[in-house]
């Protein structure tokens, strides 16, 4: 049996049995012995007992000094477990957000990274507040110092917001397609403008390609948007985060993005 065959095999004798991952999440964080299983997972005696000898039997798990420990390789296959699992959860909780849009922009690194965003908020529109999205994306340009963005298309109030963030000494760095350069370049205020570019404050990157994706990252937070299907950008939902994770995650799309992008 080939290498990849015996790995896959582990992480479905794994993966079958709740009452194993169970165990192994106990274990993962700290050793412990029969009865402590029992009493921190509720799960009754004689099923720790014989998962635990399963676990044992595959090489999982090992006992020492009376409590079970899990072996390193056990412990890098529930990570990948309990990451999958999670990157499924978040998928589901905002099942709107993903599905019949186009994912193309997103590498294979932020997908496979997608749980940094677990702590997302989904903002949707409403029929009585059909500008929430953009209200909130206005609400942190408003109140950051730096600006990394990808603007797929123009919004009237983006050239005065970027203005403003020059105007603070800040600093803004977009990619934008090349359609819609002047129609933001000229309503910003040419001093400024000149001045912050040499300075290298300002880094605008007007693009011939389709972006397909929207995305803002400030000071304390990211915000992503999507493109739909159907090639229309989708504003009724945005995905809002704050965490570190996710600020790491939307500079590394950034970056790839602007790779692909910028000949």
């Amino acid at each position: 049996m080939s290498t990849h065959n015996e790995i896959d095999d582990d992480i479905k004798f794994l993966a079958q049995s709740e009452i194993r991952l169970k165990i192994l999440s106990e274990l993962y964080y700290c050793p412990n012995n029969v009865h402590g299983l029992v009493r921190n997972t509720n799960i009754n005696y004689s099923s720790v007992s014989s998962n635990l000898s399963k676990l044992e039997q595959n090489n999982h798990i090992e006992k020492v000094n009376n409590k079970y420990h899990v072996n390193p390789m056990s412990e890098i296959y529930f990570k990948v477990l309990m990451d999958f699992k999670s990157s499924i959860d978040l998928i589901r909780a905002y099942d709107g957000f993903w599905d019949k849009h186009n994912l193309n922009k997103l590498s294979m690194d932020c997908l496979k990274n997608i749980t940094d965003l677990k702590d997302s908020k989904l903002i949707e529109t409403t029929p009585i507040d059909i500008y929430k999205t953009h209200n909130i994306t206005k609400d942190q340009l408003m109140k950051t110092k730096s600006l990394k963005a990808i603007f797929p298309y123009l919004h009237p109030e983006y050239p005065q917001l970027i203005e403003n963030i020059l105007k603070d000494k800040g600093n803004v760095e977009i990619i934008i397609p090349k359609s819609i350069y002047r129609a933001i370049t000229s309503k910003i205020d040419v001093k400024i403008m000149k001045k912050c570019s040499k300075t290298k404050k300002l880094k605008i990157y007007p693009v011939n390609d389709d972006l397909q994706v929207y995305l803002t990252i400030c000071d304390e937070n990211m915000s992503l948007g999507l493109f739909k299907d159907d090639g229309s950008f989708d504003q009724n939902r945005i995905l809002v985060c704050e965490s570190e994770k996710s600020q790491k995650w939307a500079r590394n799309l950034f970056e790839t993005i602007k790779c692909d992008v910028i000949k």
